[in-house]
């Protein structure tokens, strides 16, 4: 099994920056996989945020967080970062963590196989 643990969430004023952390563990977590940040608004299903590949050589964004949201990783810490800049009101929700036992990027969230619990982002306006 893995295990994903987020943190970093919080309160903070539209225009605002705030950096994500997701850290992984257990046996079967291998620095290969796909890892990826999605996000779940109030009243809305959950929706794609960002992917990186294992090697980080391959990364994808949502269109709404383009030029804002840079993804990263640290494979020697299995961890995977979201920094999130120029925060708008919008961008609050539940943010997910999750992996995908492959190397290549997807956004669908049906191949991402373990989820972390999320950590709450909230943007004031």
């Amino acid at each position: 099994q893995v295990q994903l643990v987020e943190s970093g969430g919080g309160l903070v004023q539209a225009g605002g920056s705030l950096r994500l952390s997701c850290a992984a563990s257990g046996r079967t977590f291998s620095s290969t996989y796909t890892m990826g940040w999605f996000r779940q608004a109030p009243g809305k299903e959950r929706e794609f945020v960002a992917v990186i590949s294992w090697k980080g050589d391959s990364i994808y964004n949502a269109d709404s967080v383009k030029g804002r949201f840079t993804i990263s990783r640290d494979n020697p810490k299995n961890t995977v970062y979201l920094q999130m800049n120029t925060l708008k009101p919008e961008d609050t929700a539940v943010y997910y963590c999750a992996v995908a036992r492959m190397t290549g990027i997807t956004t669908t969230q049906q191949w991402f196989d373990y989820w972390g619990q999320g950590t709450q982002v909230t943007v004031s306006s």
